[in-house]
Protein backbone atom coordinates (compact mmCIF):
# COMPACT_ATOMS: atom_id res chain seq x y z
CA UNK A 1 0.00 0.00 0.00
CA UNK A 2 2.91 2.52 0.58
CA UNK A 3 4.63 2.04 -2.18
CA UNK A 4 1.12 2.06 -4.20
CA UNK A 5 0.85 5.38 -2.41
CA UNK A 6 4.33 6.70 -3.21
CA UNK A 7 3.94 6.03 -6.93
CA UNK A 8 0.71 7.45 -6.91
CA UNK A 9 2.46 10.92 -5.75
CA UNK A 10 5.48 10.84 -8.04
CA UNK A 11 2.94 10.27 -10.95
CA UNK A 12 1.00 14.19 -9.39
CA UNK A 13 4.09 15.41 -9.24
CA UNK A 14 5.47 14.58 -12.97
CA UNK A 15 2.15 15.79 -14.05
CA UNK A 16 2.14 19.10 -12.36
CA UNK A 17 5.33 19.85 -12.95
CA UNK A 18 4.68 19.75 -16.61
CA UNK A 19 1.47 21.84 -16.93
CA UNK A 20 2.86 24.30 -13.81
CA UNK A 21 4.12 26.73 -16.12
CA UNK A 22 1.46 26.60 -18.42
CA UNK A 23 1.13 30.04 -20.07
CA UNK A 24 -2.49 31.04 -20.93
CA UNK A 25 -4.08 33.18 -23.22
CA UNK A 26 -6.88 35.03 -24.13
CA UNK A 27 -8.68 35.57 -27.46
CA UNK A 28 -8.25 39.33 -28.86
CA UNK A 29 -9.17 39.23 -32.43
CA UNK A 30 -8.53 37.40 -36.05
CA UNK A 31 -6.62 38.77 -39.15
CA UNK A 32 -6.08 37.28 -42.78
CA UNK A 33 -8.47 36.25 -45.24
CA UNK A 34 -6.61 32.79 -46.87
CA UNK A 35 -7.48 30.03 -48.74
CA UNK A 36 -5.56 27.24 -47.27
CA UNK A 37 -2.56 29.00 -45.70
CA UNK A 38 0.76 26.87 -45.08
CA UNK A 39 2.93 28.15 -43.56
CA UNK A 40 3.45 31.91 -41.01
CA UNK A 41 6.76 33.88 -40.38
CA UNK A 42 7.01 37.48 -38.38
CA UNK A 43 10.01 39.97 -38.19
CA UNK A 44 11.14 42.22 -35.79
CA UNK A 45 8.93 45.14 -36.89
CA UNK A 46 5.85 42.35 -36.66
CA UNK A 47 5.28 41.97 -40.27
CA UNK A 48 3.89 38.53 -41.30
CA UNK A 49 4.31 36.67 -44.29
CA UNK A 50 1.60 33.77 -44.72
CA UNK A 51 2.18 31.33 -47.76
CA UNK A 52 -1.10 29.88 -49.34
CA UNK A 53 -0.99 26.44 -50.82
CA UNK A 54 -4.41 26.72 -52.44
CA UNK A 55 -3.44 30.29 -54.34
CA UNK A 56 0.42 29.27 -54.22
CA UNK A 57 1.04 32.91 -53.32
CA UNK A 58 2.99 34.96 -50.60
CA UNK A 59 1.20 37.22 -48.87
CA UNK A 60 3.05 40.11 -46.71
CA UNK A 61 0.48 41.48 -43.86
CA UNK A 62 0.66 44.14 -41.07
CA UNK A 63 -0.81 43.61 -37.60
CA UNK A 64 -3.93 44.58 -38.31
CA UNK A 65 -4.78 42.00 -40.80
CA UNK A 66 -3.90 44.63 -44.23
CA UNK A 67 -2.53 42.86 -46.86
CA UNK A 68 0.36 44.78 -48.23
CA UNK A 69 1.61 43.11 -51.02
CA UNK A 70 1.13 39.56 -52.43
CA UNK A 71 3.82 37.78 -54.93
CA UNK A 72 3.39 34.35 -56.82
CA UNK A 73 0.83 32.62 -58.76
CA UNK A 74 1.11 29.19 -60.01
CA UNK A 75 4.11 27.82 -62.45
CA UNK A 76 7.55 27.29 -62.78
CA UNK A 77 9.00 30.42 -63.37
CA UNK A 78 10.89 32.52 -61.50
CA UNK A 79 8.90 33.80 -58.77
CA UNK A 80 6.13 31.45 -59.46
CA UNK A 81 5.23 28.57 -57.18
CA UNK A 82 4.02 25.15 -56.96
CA UNK A 83 2.89 24.30 -53.63
CA UNK A 84 4.95 26.53 -51.14
CA UNK A 85 5.15 24.52 -47.89
CA UNK A 86 7.17 26.58 -45.79
CA UNK A 87 8.88 30.06 -45.59
CA UNK A 88 11.45 32.16 -43.68
CA UNK A 89 11.92 35.82 -43.24
CA UNK A 90 13.55 38.48 -41.43
CA UNK A 91 14.01 42.17 -42.31
CA UNK A 92 15.47 41.73 -45.20
CA UNK A 93 14.28 38.57 -46.79
CA UNK A 94 11.59 36.24 -47.01
CA UNK A 95 12.77 32.59 -48.31
CA UNK A 96 10.07 30.23 -49.98
CA UNK A 97 10.37 26.53 -50.13
CA UNK A 98 8.75 26.00 -53.28
CA UNK A 99 8.32 22.39 -52.86
CA UNK A 100 7.25 20.83 -56.15
CA UNK A 101 9.38 22.91 -57.82
CA UNK A 102 12.57 21.36 -56.16
CA UNK A 103 13.59 25.09 -55.17
CA UNK A 104 13.80 27.76 -52.51
CA UNK A 105 13.06 31.27 -54.18
CA UNK A 106 14.31 34.31 -52.57
CA UNK A 107 12.63 37.58 -52.25
CA UNK A 108 12.71 40.98 -50.79
CA UNK A 109 10.82 42.49 -47.85
CA UNK A 110 8.46 44.05 -50.41
CA UNK A 111 7.95 40.39 -52.28
CA UNK A 112 10.39 41.16 -55.49
CA UNK A 113 12.07 38.51 -56.81
CA UNK A 114 15.95 38.31 -56.03
CA UNK A 115 17.18 34.82 -56.96
CA UNK A 116 16.42 30.89 -56.34
CA UNK A 117 18.34 27.79 -55.04
CA UNK A 118 18.09 24.70 -56.64
CA UNK A 119 20.53 21.67 -56.44
CA UNK A 120 18.36 18.82 -57.68
CA UNK A 121 19.92 17.92 -61.15
CA UNK A 122 23.50 18.98 -59.37
CA UNK A 123 26.67 16.61 -60.58
CA UNK A 124 27.54 16.52 -56.65
CA UNK A 125 24.80 14.35 -54.71
CA UNK A 126 25.74 15.70 -51.23
CA UNK A 127 24.59 19.04 -52.12
CA UNK A 128 21.36 17.85 -53.72
CA UNK A 129 17.62 18.77 -52.10
CA UNK A 130 14.54 17.46 -53.52
CA UNK A 131 10.85 19.04 -52.23
CA UNK A 132 11.80 20.94 -49.32
CA UNK A 133 9.70 21.02 -46.74
CA UNK A 134 11.08 23.99 -44.73
CA UNK A 135 14.00 26.19 -44.51
CA UNK A 136 15.33 28.97 -42.09
CA UNK A 137 18.43 31.34 -41.43
CA UNK A 138 20.77 31.02 -39.12
CA UNK A 139 22.03 34.61 -37.13
CA UNK A 140 25.25 34.26 -39.37
CA UNK A 141 23.12 34.05 -42.72
CA UNK A 142 23.86 30.63 -43.07
CA UNK A 143 20.20 28.93 -44.86
CA UNK A 144 18.87 25.55 -43.54
CA UNK A 145 16.94 23.59 -45.94
CA UNK A 146 15.01 20.30 -45.06
CA UNK A 147 15.52 17.68 -48.22
CA UNK A 148 12.12 15.79 -47.90
CA UNK A 149 13.77 13.63 -50.82
CA UNK A 150 16.82 12.61 -48.97
CA UNK A 151 15.62 13.41 -45.27
CA UNK A 152 18.31 15.02 -44.47
CA UNK A 153 19.50 18.72 -43.78
CA UNK A 154 21.34 20.89 -46.73
CA UNK A 155 23.44 23.71 -45.40
CA UNK A 156 24.31 27.34 -47.69
CA UNK A 157 26.01 29.77 -46.71
CA UNK A 158 24.50 33.16 -47.63
CA UNK A 159 25.53 33.58 -51.29
CA UNK A 160 23.92 29.99 -52.02
CA UNK A 161 27.38 28.28 -51.65
CA UNK A 162 26.82 24.87 -50.61
CA UNK A 163 28.18 24.20 -46.94
CA UNK A 164 27.68 20.15 -45.84
CA UNK A 165 24.32 17.78 -44.98
CA UNK A 166 23.68 16.15 -41.96
CA UNK A 167 21.17 13.65 -40.43
CA UNK A 168 21.48 11.16 -42.65
CA UNK A 169 21.86 7.64 -42.05
CA UNK A 170 25.18 8.23 -41.12
CA UNK A 171 24.76 10.49 -38.18
CA UNK A 172 23.75 7.50 -35.69
CA UNK A 173 21.05 7.79 -33.45
CA UNK A 174 20.22 11.18 -35.12
CA UNK A 175 19.29 10.18 -38.08
CA UNK A 176 16.04 11.26 -40.07
CA UNK A 177 13.33 8.98 -39.99
CA UNK A 178 10.59 11.54 -41.57
CA UNK A 179 11.46 14.94 -41.08
CA UNK A 180 8.79 17.79 -42.08
CA UNK A 181 9.50 20.82 -40.25
CA UNK A 182 12.93 22.87 -38.86
CA UNK A 183 13.61 26.19 -37.14
CA UNK A 184 16.95 27.41 -35.83
CA UNK A 185 17.90 29.18 -32.52
CA UNK A 186 19.49 32.37 -31.57
CA UNK A 187 22.80 30.06 -31.12
CA UNK A 188 22.55 28.55 -34.59
CA UNK A 189 21.17 24.93 -33.58
CA UNK A 190 18.90 23.67 -35.33
CA UNK A 191 15.54 22.06 -34.34
CA UNK A 192 13.74 19.48 -36.50
CA UNK A 193 10.70 17.64 -36.36
CA UNK A 194 10.91 13.96 -36.90
CA UNK A 195 7.62 12.31 -36.45
CA UNK A 196 6.72 12.36 -33.12
CA UNK A 197 10.12 13.95 -31.39
CA UNK A 198 12.34 16.78 -32.32
CA UNK A 199 15.80 16.24 -32.53
CA UNK A 200 18.44 18.60 -32.33
CA UNK A 201 22.08 19.80 -34.22
CA UNK A 202 24.60 22.27 -33.89
CA UNK A 203 25.22 24.58 -37.28
CA UNK A 204 27.81 21.77 -38.00
CA UNK A 205 25.62 19.18 -37.97
CA UNK A 206 26.72 17.47 -34.87
CA UNK A 207 23.82 15.88 -33.03
CA UNK A 208 23.39 17.15 -29.64
CA UNK A 209 19.91 16.10 -28.09
CA UNK A 210 16.43 14.33 -28.67
CA UNK A 211 13.38 15.60 -27.33
CA UNK A 212 10.64 12.70 -27.74
CA UNK A 213 7.04 13.29 -27.63
CA UNK A 214 4.33 10.74 -26.98
CA UNK A 215 2.04 12.64 -30.01
CA UNK A 216 2.26 13.64 -33.35
CA UNK A 217 4.25 17.27 -34.04
CA UNK A 218 3.10 19.49 -37.01
CA UNK A 219 4.54 22.66 -36.48
CA UNK A 220 7.73 24.50 -35.49
CA UNK A 221 8.71 27.78 -34.65
CA UNK A 222 11.18 29.88 -32.84
CA UNK A 223 10.77 33.52 -32.53
CA UNK A 224 13.86 34.81 -30.22
CA UNK A 225 14.35 32.48 -27.38
CA UNK A 226 10.79 31.20 -27.53
CA UNK A 227 10.27 27.49 -28.86
CA UNK A 228 6.69 26.66 -30.08
CA UNK A 229 5.44 23.23 -31.03
CA UNK A 230 2.06 22.34 -32.46
CA UNK A 231 -0.21 19.61 -33.87
CA UNK A 232 -3.85 20.88 -34.90
CA UNK A 233 -5.08 21.32 -32.11
CA UNK A 234 -2.51 21.68 -28.88
CA UNK A 235 0.31 24.15 -28.59
CA UNK A 236 3.54 23.97 -26.39
CA UNK A 237 6.09 26.04 -25.17
CA UNK A 238 10.04 26.19 -24.10
CA UNK A 239 11.87 28.75 -22.95
CA UNK A 240 15.82 28.50 -24.69
CA UNK A 241 16.87 30.75 -22.23
CA UNK A 242 16.82 28.11 -19.51
CA UNK A 243 19.49 25.62 -19.53
CA UNK A 244 17.43 22.55 -19.42
CA UNK A 245 14.95 21.81 -22.44
CA UNK A 246 10.97 21.55 -20.79
CA UNK A 247 8.13 21.65 -22.72
CA UNK A 248 4.34 23.38 -21.32
CA UNK A 249 1.37 23.57 -22.49
CA UNK A 250 -0.10 26.47 -23.84
CA UNK A 251 -3.81 27.09 -22.91
CA UNK A 252 -5.54 29.29 -25.04
CA UNK A 253 -9.58 30.83 -24.42
CA UNK A 254 -11.96 32.49 -25.57
CA UNK A 255 -12.48 31.28 -29.35
CA UNK A 256 -15.15 29.00 -30.85
CA UNK A 257 -13.72 29.48 -34.18
CA UNK A 258 -10.84 28.06 -34.05
CA UNK A 259 -10.65 24.47 -36.50
CA UNK A 260 -6.96 23.64 -37.19
CA UNK A 261 -3.93 24.49 -35.99
CA UNK A 262 -1.47 24.67 -38.81
CA UNK A 263 1.48 26.72 -36.88
CA UNK A 264 1.88 28.86 -33.96
CA UNK A 265 4.69 31.04 -32.25
CA UNK A 266 5.41 33.52 -29.41
CA UNK A 267 5.97 37.62 -30.62
CA UNK A 268 5.82 40.44 -27.92
CA UNK A 269 2.98 38.24 -25.43
CA UNK A 270 0.99 37.56 -27.69
CA UNK A 271 0.60 34.17 -29.05
CA UNK A 272 -0.83 34.03 -33.23
CA UNK A 273 -1.91 30.34 -34.48
CA UNK A 274 -2.08 30.04 -37.65
CA UNK A 275 -5.12 28.48 -39.44
CA UNK A 276 -6.14 27.57 -43.31
CA UNK A 277 -8.18 30.42 -43.28
CA UNK A 278 -6.97 32.88 -40.62
CA UNK A 279 -4.24 33.74 -38.33
CA UNK A 280 -5.99 33.95 -34.41
CA UNK A 281 -4.17 36.61 -32.29
CA UNK A 282 -3.97 35.84 -28.22
CA UNK A 283 -2.69 37.60 -25.51
CA UNK A 284 -0.72 36.94 -22.43
CA UNK A 285 -2.63 36.87 -19.59
CA UNK A 286 -0.79 34.64 -16.83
Amino acid sequence: MKIKYVLFHILIILLVNKYLFAQEYLFIKSIGNFKDASSFSVTSGGIFYVSDSETNEVYKVDSAGNILKDAGGYGWDAGLFDNPADLYANLLSVFVCDKNNNRVERFDKDLNYISQLDTHNASDKSMRFGYPNSCAVSQQGDLFILDSENKRIVKFDLFGNFILNFGSFDAGSFELLDPIKLAVDNNNNIYVLDKNRIVIFDQYGNGLNIIKENQQIDGIQIIYNYLTVNNDSLVYFANLKKKEFSLSKINFMGNDELKKIVSSLIFNNKLYLLTPKKIFVYQKIQ
